[in-house]
């Protein structure tokens, strides 16, 4: 099967019961002094839209939920418009979301995937000053996708894995996708040009505390990109490049949780691609042979 997009855009003819609109308000941290949504405000409208007011209604994820069946997310794409939006204003979200499968080699389920996708949006504005000039049209504020897999998170490991859900009486999904390998993250994007010979830790350790943890009881899954993000600026300055970006796209594979307490390495690889600065980059524990969580950001003026 083809290589996965790095941002899957969302399926054509979805039903409309897969889909839900919701108006979320902004805080003041999500929009930056030129106008510009931060990247890490718009993955609120994925629990505005498709889990308040669908998937917490959906009977087989019920279902699924009694049974100890958790969809776990495995990577994220966010992607941010241009702006500008005012914090006054409330954005609207759209949001969908499909199950699929993948399979191996031989044609055989390896996994069940959960996919959401919000486009979101909102009047042009300012907060202070005078407004622009196309102030009130409305303008694409940004997209983010998220990958689920299924597993029994509580199970023991040998039995975590999920291949099918007809055992709990949910049928199987029939769309075929491909699998993102988390490492892939860590390859430079097609025509980047490496600003760093390889793979350099940040100045000293990630410590991470509870301040950075959810409900989930482990590392909220945006703690890592924020701290990514300001890295990669730590290394623009090193590098003499400037540090007046901001971060407009980023993509996030998760293979496995920290945890408050914890110690991590930051590695990350800076890049130039074309007027864009970026990084590619991984959390590493020590001892364990393979990145927790690897990413990609594209930073823009």
């Amino acid at each position: 099967m083809a290589a996965r997009p790095r941002f899957p855009a969302r399926p054509e003819g979805l039903p409309p019961e897969q889909s839900a609109a919701a108006e979320g308000w902004v805080r003041y941290e999500d929009v930056s002094q030129d106008g510009r949504p931060m990247l890490l405000a718009l993955p609120h409208g994925l629990g505005l839209t498709v889990w308040q007011k669908r998937l917490m209604h959906l009977p087989e994820a019920r279902t699924l939920q009694h049974a100890g069946v958790i969809p776990v997310l495995t990577k994220l794409a966010i992607v941010g418009g241009p702006g500008p939006i005012s914090v006054r204003r409330a954005i609207d979200h759209v949001g969908s979301y499909r199950f699929a499968r993948t399979v191996d080699a031989a044609g055989q389920t390896n996994r069940i995937v959960l996919e959401m996708w919000t486009e979101s949006s909102a009047p042009a504005g300012r907060t202070h000053g005078e407004p622009p000039p196309e102030a009130g049209r409305v303008v694409a504020v940004g997209g983010v996708y998220f990958e689920h897999v299924f597993t029994r998170l509580f199970a023991a490991p040998t039995e975590r894995k999920v291949t099918s859900l007809a055992p709990h009486g949910v049928a199987d999904p029939v769309d075929i996708v491909s699998f993102t390998q988390p490492e892939s993250l860590l390859e430079l994007p097609d025509g980047a040009r490496p600003l760093d010979d390889a793979l350099i830790a940040d100045d000293g350790d990630v410590v991470l505390g509870v301040m950075h943890t959810d409900s989930n009881q482990h590392v909220n899954s945006l703690v890592y990109p924020r701290l990514f993000e300001e890295a990669c600026l730590r290394r623009f300055a090193a590098r003499g490049e400037s540090t007046r970006v901001l971060a407009r796209r980023v993509e996030v594979a998760y293979r496995k949780p920290c945890f408050a307490g914890e110690r991590v390495k930051l590695m990350l690889r800076a890049f130039r691609d074309g007027a864009r600065t970026g990084a590619v980059g991984a959390f590493v524990a020590d001892g364990e042979p393979r990145p927790r969580v690897t990413l990609t950001t594209w930073f823009e003026p």
